[in-house]
């Protein structure tokens, strides 16, 4: 099998190099990703524009690919570009973040997988959620990092495309999104459905106390007379049994949703 990576954290980020260590031994592997983070740019196409297509070397040595675009960008080119074959398989991540619920159509990570599907190759999307409470470390001179573990998310990537590879696709599934808890409960991967929202969003400015330590530019500093303002956001608390963020958030295991890019709603026949 041909697999063609690609993420929206960027070509250096450690979840990529994760990704194509979980079916490297498996597969034939080809890495074109973002030169920097385009995370929540959604499936942002570059069209008619200069795109800077660069050789780099991750942090094993391998060989990779930036494209100076979109996560979408770096499907396409590495599709129509860069691989000599078509990929049979397009692996979105692995994402270092969480992306469930209906608001995935925001994820740059997802949407380099709807980009795939419509170049009519299947994909899997995949994400780590990172539990603040464990995955967020001081080292010995007090400095705070993020202690990225990918273990147990590269195991169940694996064993998927292996799944993949003896059975395919499900018949009407054209890509999955894999989410995985850092601090997890149980390894075992359940078949979910998207929740109905992830984040609750509002707007801010500098008055906001609650939150204004991550305001940075108060209103007084703005010299054109405008507001400055800020949108925010806060993880939803409350899952629906079933849905990918009960699964992940609540029971703390992995969530395996099966999707269809075409969203048409086929029921509605006379209104």
């Amino acid at each position: 099998m041909n697999i063609l990576i690609s993420n929206d954290d960027g070509v250096f980020a450690p979840g990529i190099l994760a990704a194509k260590q979980a079916v490297e031994d498996i597969a034939n592997v080809t890495v074109v990703a973002p030169d920097k983070n385009n995370s929540s740019v959604g499936r942002r196409l570059t069209l008619f524009k200069h795109l800077e297509l660069k050789s780099c070397r991750l942090d094993d040595g391998s060989p990779a690919y930036s494209v100076s675009g979109s996560p979408a960008d770096c499907v396409v080119v590495g599709t129509d570009y860069v691989m000599d074959e078509r990929p049979d398989l397009i692996i979105c991540g692995i994402n270092q973040g969480v992306n469930i619920s209906c608001d995935i159509t925001s994820s740059g990570t997802v949407c380099a997988a709807l980009e795939a599907v419509s170049l009519g190759i299947p994909a899997i999307a995949v994400s780590l959620f990172m539990d603040p409470k464990t995955s967020f470390k001081q080292d010995e001179n007090g400095e705070w990092y993020v202690d990225y573990d990918f273990t147990l998310t590269k195991k169940v990537l694996h064993d998927l495309v292996l799944k993949i590879i003896d059975e395919g696709f499900p018949d009407g599934v054209d890509l999955f999104n894999l989410n995985v808890p850092s601090n997890y409960d149980s390894e075992d991967v359940k078949i979910t459905k998207l929740a109905h929202k992830m984040l609750d969003k509002q707007v801010i400015d500098n008055t906001n106390e609650e939150k204004g330590d991550i305001f940075n530019y108060p209103l007084d500093e703005n010299q054109n007379g405008d507001d400055l303002i800020m949108i925010v956001s806060d993880l939803v608390k409350d899952y629906p049994e079933g849905s990918d963020g009960h699964a992940l958030l609540v029971e703390k295991r992995p969530s395996l949703t099966p999707l269809n890019a075409n969203m048409t709603f086929h029921e509605l026949n006379d209104w």
